[in-house]
């Protein structure tokens, strides 16, 4: 079943919900301050729904916007998270919360609020890589993570946390830009947004490279339910 449903006005009060392997991150339309909820590898989808409506008590909004750390298809889902309990791939949101809901892959969603026209690439530097593409206004969630780089190895096994720990600082620092250099020739985009929990790890940027910023993953969410978003079919 796909999770997502009718249109919602431009001016509709969203709820965003920002899922990670450490935290749940929360914000509403109307507050401007993200509310916190522990998760983990015990937290199961149902945890989730029941924490978050427990942490947002008060708070009034009319859809739903879920940022999904893992690939997303048709509005659902495609498989478990690696850092979270079990339960993602069959439950119903939108029967969950009682009110429509949008899923996005989590890098996607950051992607979306980070974009400022154009053709943009966004890789997320966290445990993984996650990446997204937004040309001229359209969406296109991607896996570059998995796809061969360099030694029978692959991107994220260069960038991602287990390259940071194996080479250190200064070379995961080298091999990022050489990575996102290979990537925007590649994809031939006009910028880079670099999101993630690591980007800050990074000191000088190249060119038309920038430094995201995880709160841009609530823009995202808002934009789902703009009327004038167009999105890819596989996240609208």
């Amino acid at each position: 079943m796909r999770q997502n449903s009718r249109p919602s006005p431009n001016h509709c009060k969203v709820l965003v919900i920002d899922v990670g392997g450490t935290n749940v991150k929360v914000l509403a339309t109307g507050h401007s301050t993200p509310r916190k909820i522990p998760s983990g590898p015990t937290m199961t989808a149902k945890d989730m729904v029941e924490a978050v409506k427990h942490a947002t008590v008060g708070w009034a909004y009319d859809a739903v916007s879920i940022g999904y750390p893992g690939p997303v298809w048709n509005g659902c889902p495609a498989a478990e998270p690696k850092n979270l309990g079990k339960g993602w791939v069959e439950i119903d949101f939108q029967k969950a919360f009682g009110k429509p809901v949008k899923v996005i892959n989590d890098a996607a969603m950051q992607a979306l609020g980070s974009y400022q026209g154009g053709r943009m690439l966004f890789l997320g530097l966290g445990t993984g890589l996650g990446s997204a593409l937004v040309i001229d206004g359209v969406l296109a969630p991607m896996e570059l993570a998995h796809l061969p780089y360099s030694k029978g190895r692959t991107y994220e096994h260069y960038v991602g946390l287990r390259g940071l720990k194996r080479c250190g600082k200064k070379k995961w620092r080298r091999q990022v830009g050489q990575v996102t250099q290979a990537l925007r020739r590649a994809l031939q985009v006009e910028y880079v947004v670099l999101g993630g929990g690591n980007a800050k790890r990074l000191k000088r940027l190249p060119k038309d490279v920038h430094l995201g910023n995880n709160e841009h993953a609530f823009t995202g969410g808002f934009r789902l339910w703009e009327k004038t978003r167009t999105l890819s079919s596989d996240d609208a």
